[in-house]
Order: C-alpha cells, then structure tokens, then sequence
C-alpha cells in the first residue's frame, strides 16, 4: 500500500456563511442522496435536482437532465455551488458537463465539487476532461476522486447482483487490490468541499482504510452473510463482452480495461483524505456491509483469561 499526499493543506472547517442553496446533481443516487442529507442535517438549503424531481427529504426538489439544456437554468436558479454528478455511462460527459458548467458560473454559481475517480486523471478519458477544465471555470473548486464503492457489493451494482444470485464476484482484476471506499464517505467529504469557508481547489483522492483484493472481499462476504461468496477471474475479452451486453461497447471496455489497471496494481492505495477533510478516520467494509445489510453486530469476546493464554 502507498500512501497519497494529494492535497496536502489542512482545509478550514469553518461553514460557509451564506444561505444560497446547493444543487445537487444525481440527487437520488448513491452520494448524490448521501450529501443532500447531510447537506440538510447540517442546516444547509438543498436544490435535489433529478430527471423527474423526485422529492429528497428536508430538499426543493428539481427536474434536471443532462441532455435537455432546457432544464439547466431552472435547475440553478438561487443556487450558489453545485455538487456534480457526470451522467452514467456517457463515454464523453464532457460534451455536456461543461456547457452546463460554464452556464453555471454565468448564473453566479462559485463553487463546484466535481465527482470523478480515482482511476481517471485530469485530462484523462470521460470525466477527466471535465476534470482539466473545472479550475479554469471556476475560482473555488474541488473534485473527488474516489476508489470503487464498497456499495458496489451491497447495492443495485453487478457485483451486488452476482453476489446475492449466485454467489460469485467477477471480475478481470486477478490478485490487485483496490481501497475501496464507503459511499457515506465520499458524501461527508462532499459536503466539506461545498461548504467549509475555503474550497479545497485540488483533487482528493478517497479511499477507506485498507487496500483488499477482490478475493479478500469474497471472504469477508461470506463471513458477514453467513453464505459462500467466491472471486470468479475472468480475462479481460470475457468480461468486456459481458458488460457489453448490458451498456455501449465502449464504455464496457473502459470497465474492462480498469479492472486490468486494478490487476496491474493501480488502484493498492491508502490515503488520508477522508481523515483529513472529515476529522474521522473512514468505514472499512465490514462495517460497512453489516450496515447496508442489515446485519446483527458481531458477538463480542470475552478477554482471554491465563487459562486460555497456556
């Protein structure tokens, strides 16, 4: 495991004084929802924004769809920063993202946290052109770039699938290692780059604590749920056309092609950025399991007396 100094500055943790709304793309997604109800917890005004205005608890629910530019100005109205959500599974979100971007800034949004990933850098494929234009946009900004999910293994996610029907994880990432990250996590920092009084004006890198090997999950799958969970390696062919039956060919093989990167060691690292901007170290994934799952805690053991130490 390595450890990633991205962002090295220790963010001011005062809250922004203002009381302009946020907007929150993908309001109804997976740290989408996540920031919008800690944005609420914490006091702030909330524009949920999502294709069919979905209601989000404590938010004013908005429509927003990326590709009807319609949408965009109302969506915006009395929104000061936004949290960005590129659209899913657009192999060039760019073409979109930034037109609203730019839209955005010239509507008096000043700050905006941009959603990547740890495997995409700036000026990278998809999202990491968007990446390369944000701070020429925009004077306060930051971009997330987190880990796989650890909700990959719980949620609506393939993984999760597979895992529940028939007991296999797939993937084409052999014995590489991935510091997967909880969801929850990426949303509390989330909200610490919206609203703490100085933007973080980098890119942060999140991870949780540990680097594991998808075999490594397997076995902490199976503890937890009490069922066999077994990593099932696939080459890289087999799993792009598996994914292709299920998205555009080229975005199946971007997929495919992480997971080789994850094989090749791109993704074992560990860093500090969630301790860093939340003051807390951050979920590992049996926590973080039992959690979504539901789970019972684990028993707790006695301490082992001078009997049992012979």
């Amino acid at each position: 495991m390595t450890h990633d100094a991205t962002a090295t500055a220790t963010p001011d943790r005062s809250a922004a004084p203002d009381r302009s709304a946020t907007l929150v793309i993908g309001a109804t997604g997976t740290t989408g929802s996540r920031t919008c109800a800690r944005l609420v917890a914490e006091g702030h005004a909330v524009r949920a924004a999502s294709r069919r205005a979905t209601p989000v608890p404590g938010t004013e629910p908005v429509a927003f769809d990326w590709y009807e530019p319609a949408s965009h100005a109302g969506a915006l109205h009395g929104a000061d920063r936004v949290y960005v959500v590129p659209p899913v599974g657009d192999p060039d979100p760019a073409r979109v993202v930034l037109p609203f971007l730019r839209r955005a800034r010239a509507q008096g949004v000043r700050r905006a946290v941009l959603l990547s990933a740890s495997s995409v850098p700036e000026g990278g494929p998809a999202v990491g052109r968007v990446h390369g234009a944000l701070p020429g946009i925009f004077d306060e900004w930051a971009v997330l770039r987190p880990s796989w999910f650890m909700q990959n293994f719980t949620g609506d996610h393939l993984h999760a699938d597979g895992i529940r029907r028939h007991g296999e994880l797939l993937t084409a990432a052999g014995d590489g290692r991935v510091g997967f990250v909880d969801a929850d996590d990426i949303a509390a920092v989330a909200v610490r780059a919206l609203t703490d009084l100085r933007a973080p004006c980098t890119d942060l890198v999140l991870t949780g604590p540990e680097a594991l090997s998808h075999d490594e999950v397997a076995a902490v799958l199976a503890e937890a749920t009490g069922r066999p969970v077994a990593h099932r390696r696939l080459s890289r062919e087999a799993l792009r056309e598996r994914l292709a039956a299920l998205m555009p060919p080229e975005f199946a093989g971007l997929l495919a092609d992480m997971d080789l990167a994850i094989a090749a060691g791109a993704e074992g690292r560990v860093t500090d950025c969630v301790r860093r901007l939340t003051g807390r170290p951050p979920n590992g994934l049996r926590a973080v399991v039992a959690r979504e799952l539901d789970l019972p805690p684990a028993p707790t053991r006695a301490p082992a007396g001078p009997a049992a130490a012979e």
